[in-house]
């Protein structure tokens, strides 16, 4: 029996094109391996060294279904079945997501470990892992109740905010805000516990099919609505409160970024704007820095806001003035 896969051995559909392949791979493996090597990174690993974005699609498409059985779920699926799709799908997407967690805590050893850990790592190593993968996975299996009350907040508030939605179900099978909140919610929790790249696997799937870029390390809270969504981009350390409504472009980002010593981007640090509850921001807004603004104020389109402004408050383009700096009118 052969146990090689198609990938041991170069093809031979193009040994005579003229190609030259045998030059051109030995080359990619010397760059790979300089690569590797200013990585710390072991030559030889023996497996997949990091999680797949292959796998991580079927794996949210899977929660997406076992959250929504009836509308993202199979188009065969009666109401009688729902709970037994739930079980199995769970079953299966959850052991899957086991499997990709261990690879990204593995990584995260190696990281740490800067070449220092062996290409087989010892198996009381790999026990430790295997152990807090599966704490990581049960923990994120037990949130997802509350994601899912989380998302039916989002439809509604998408429902009620939107007089072009004739139904929920309309929200849910199309607004690409309600996909990507899907998307966030699952990979905040995924954030939450401790692994990142999983996190940011599954959030830049949302950000490739709707444009609308969330990092999963973003807190939102209940009833947060974009409104076409296009454009929308809130970063790592943004905090959003209750009933929240984006506009299409809109920016929640930094302000500067901290150097070090050798001019290079400190990593972390509260840097992106808080926005309290019932707050609208209209379309192309942009609102950087660590910067609160107020419960129920409104923040027009264009507007670029890098000071807070207080509860209550309208800012529009056409009150800037006083140095750049948009008043605040109290309502």
């Amino acid at each position: 029996m052969n146990n090689h896969s198609e990938w041991d051995s170069p093809g031979a559909g193009a040994a005579n094109s003229g190609l030259e392949l045998e030059g051109i791979v030995a080359a990619l493996r010397r760059t790979r391996e300089r690569w590797r090597d200013a990585q710390q990174r072991p030559r030889e690993v023996g497996a997949r060294e990091l999680p797949s974005p292959e796998v991580l699609r079927g794996i949210v498409a899977g929660l997406r279904g076992a959250l929504f059985p009836m509308r993202l779920g199979p188009a065969d699926l009666r109401q009688e079945s729902e709970d037994y799709y739930v079980g199995h799908t769970l079953d299966s997407v959850l052991g899957t997501l086991l499997s990709q967690v261990k690879l990204e805590l593995l990584h995260l050893r190696r990281q740490a470990a800067r070449g220092a850990l062996p290409a087989e790592p010892h198996p009381r190593l790999l026990d430790e892992i295997a152990q807090q993968a599966q704490a990581i996975v049960r923990d994120f299996a037990h949130t997802l109740p509350r994601l899912r009350e989380l998302l039916d907040s989002d439809v509604m508030a998408a429902f009620h905010g939107d007089p072009a939605a004739l139904s929920v179900d309309e929200v849910l099978l199309c607004y690409p805000g309600i996909q990507a909140m899907i998307h966030h919610r699952l990979a905040h929790e995924l954030h939450r516990l401790g692994v990142p790249l999983l996190a940011r696997m599954v959030a830049e799937l949302a950000h490739g099919e709707t444009g609308i870029d969330i990092h999963p390390g973003a807190t939102i809270g209940p009833g947060f609505f974009m409104d076409h969504g296009t454009g929308i981009v809130i970063g790592e350390t943004a905090r959003i409160g209750a009933s929240v409504r984006l506009y299409q472009a809109v920016t929640l980002g930094a302000k500067r970024f901290e150097l070090d010593e050798h001019g290079h981007l400190q990593k972390g640090g509260t840097r992106h704007p808080v926005v309290e509850d019932d707050v609208v921001v209209y379309a192309g807004a942009t609102i950087l820095g660590r910067v609160t603004i107020g419960r129920g104020s409104t923040i027009g389109g264009n507007v670029w806001l890098t000071h807070s402004v207080a509860a209550g408050s309208h800012i529009t383009q056409a009150r800037t003035r006083d140095e750049g700096r948009p008043h605040a009118d109290a309502a």
